[in-house]
């Protein structure tokens, strides 16, 4: 079942939404804030974005924006009123993929959401494909990975764990979670704070005082890069 997240704040048109694609099949998350829209995709990862470009918060444009500088490259269809030109080049010249002027067809937007899916249907796994933050630059596609324009050498290892803690930004993540979804299965839990110690040591400015991954006692680390 594909997950599509719905970010509107007009709650008329936000449960009109739900019920025609809950009908259709899909699964349905529902944001009315932009800044609140960002954490949820980050967090669930939905196979395609219904975004509105005026949100209380966080406009769509800065939404859609974030998302794309973290590297999310879920499929996203803005939602503009039918004068906004502007927002609707603006919007696809920082990554959205279509857009529907309001008032829509629901059968129009059912139509559109079915063929951005079956473009998606490429077998590369979701979630993120470039994310910088600080002075860190990172390609997961090409496995690079650069620290104020210079190399940084990362194993196949040390990508995974990037990729799912900029997958799960913000979110307290133990160290057992850390085994079973990148490792699969492991010995030990000392494997993790191994690896975390060389990541800080390559993308900290002070590996004894990180900024980035952050310890929090008793549970586990926190990405906030």
């Amino acid at each position: 079942m594909h997950k599509i997240l719905i970010v509107e704040d007009e709650e008329d048109l936000l449960k009109g939404l739900e019920i025609n694609l809950s009908k259709e099949g899909y699964k349905v998350l529902k944001a009315s804030r932009g800044d609140t829209a960002v954490g949820l995709a980050m967090k669930e990862i939905p196979d395609l974005i219904i975004l509105d470009v005026m949100l209380p918060g966080l406009s769509g444009l800065d939404v859609c924006r974030e998302l794309r500088r973290r590297g999310l490259e879920t499929p996203i269809i803005m939602l503009t009123a039918k004068s906004a030109e502007v927002d609707r080049v603006v919007g696809l010249e920082i990554g959205a993929d279509d857009y529907v002027t309001k008032p829509f067809s629901v059968r129009e937007l059912v139509a559109r959401i079915g063929a951005r899916l079956r473009r998606r249907e490429s077998g590369r796994p979701a979630g993120p494909v470039r994310y910088s933050f600080a002075d860190v630059h990172l390609d997961f596609e090409k496995f690079s990975a650069t620290r104020k324009g210079k190399a940084l050498e990362l194993t196949p290892k040390e990508f995974e764990i990037l990729r799912f803690f900029i997958r799960h930004h913000g979110a307290v993540i133990t160290r057992e979670r850390l085994l079973n979804e990148v490792w699969g299965t492991y010995p030990t839990t000392r494997t993790v704070d191994t690896h975390i110690l060389k990541l800080r040591q390559k993308l900290e400015l002070d590996p004894a005082n990180p900024k980035y991954i952050l310890s929090i006692y008793g549970e586990g680390y926190k990405f906030v890069g």
